[in-house]
């Protein structure tokens, strides 16, 4: 058996090699990575200065605008550098690393999202006993947890990629080093390897979408019980950020990750994948931002004080 470390690099392929859209896409992703740097930090500084924002669906947000820089900042980067300077070359454990943060944030952001759902239901099923339920202790359990669940699942993936064999071809077919591109190119026997990824894959979806739709089943049956059309809009509003967050990740995650190989191009996962690496990142702290009276508030307060 060839010795795994004889691939010591590997070169992307991108999301095309056409000169003239070289430019564009850069300044694109780069406005994409600014955007999203400032939505994210802006949004943790937000509810940090702010103590009417100190409540635990806030605190679910803050973490989730962190995870949301990080895996973003596991990726955008090292794409700006392939659009401007033509660097599409990756070291072997450059590559291993940018692989683990990506999978580790992006399994939290699932487990967050799954939190979250929670939450609401908390909020929504049972007000009186919200405060009661959802303790200092209680959130931090959860969120611990996700990020516990979130790395364990990229040592999982990165440690079974990376135990292969490469020693033939090094040319990712993709903008990053994602499981599926990176595990196509081994020379050794990768069936166990495809099939923990399935597995694994499936159940940290599946497990975090039916703690969602089990949630949000209660939700929806106890807000047709409301009478109040005010209770019934304030119920539905502090519902609706969260359900447009989770529709795009999960949709995106299981078009890439949960089809069989032979229904989809590469070509189609590169441009799905550029939704959940590089868009819902920027997207998650302007869609709780907009439909949100609290952050409206907050925001307009800080940018009040700061023009003072």
């Amino acid at each position: 058996m060839k010795n795994s470390t004889e691939v010591t690099q590997f070169i992307f392929l991108g999301l095309t090699n056409d000169p003239e859209l070289q430019v564009p896409l850069f300044v694109i992703f780069t406005l994409i990575y600014l955007i999203t740097l400032i939505g994210n930090l802006g949004m943790i500084m937000l509810i940090l200065l702010d103590s009417r924002l100190h409540t635990p669906m806030y605190f679910f947000l803050s973490n989730l605008s962190l995870v949301d820089f990080g895996y973003s900042s596991a990726v955008t980067p090292k794409v700006m550098a392939g659009f401007l300077i033509k660097d599409k070359v990756i070291s072997y454990n450059a590559c291993a690393a940018q692989m683990f943060f990506f999978v580790a944030f992006a399994t939290v952001e699932s487990y967050l999202l799954a939190s979250m759902a929670y939450d609401r239901f908390a909020a929504v099923c049972k007000p009186l006993h919200y405060t009661t339920t959802m303790t200092t202790s209680m959130c931090a359990r959860l969120v611990i947890g996700s990020y516990v669940c979130g790395f364990l699942n990229a040592s999982i993936h990165t440690g079974d990629t990376f135990t292969l064999s490469f020693c033939d071809s090094n040319l990712v077919h993709h903008y990053f080093c994602d499981i599926p591109a990176v595990m196509v190119l081994s020379c050794s026997d990768r069936h166990v390897s495809e099939l923990v990824l399935i597995y694994v894959v499936s159940f940290n979806v599946f497990f975090a979408l039916l703690v969602i739709l089990i949630s949000y089943t209660f939700i929806f049956i106890t807000v047709l019980k409301m009478h109040s059309s005010a209770g019934y809009q304030k119920a539905l509003s502090t519902c609706a950020s969260h359900l447009t967050a989770v529709s795009i990740f999960y949709g995106t995650i299981i078009f890439v990750y949960l089809q069989p190989s032979s229904s989809h191009s590469m070509v189609t996962d590169k441009t799905a994948s550029v939704f959940y690496t590089m868009i819902i990142p920027m997207l998650n702290p302007v869609v709780y931002s907009l439909r949100n009276k609290e952050v409206k508030k907050a925001l307009m307060k800080v940018v009040l004080e700061f023009l003072k």
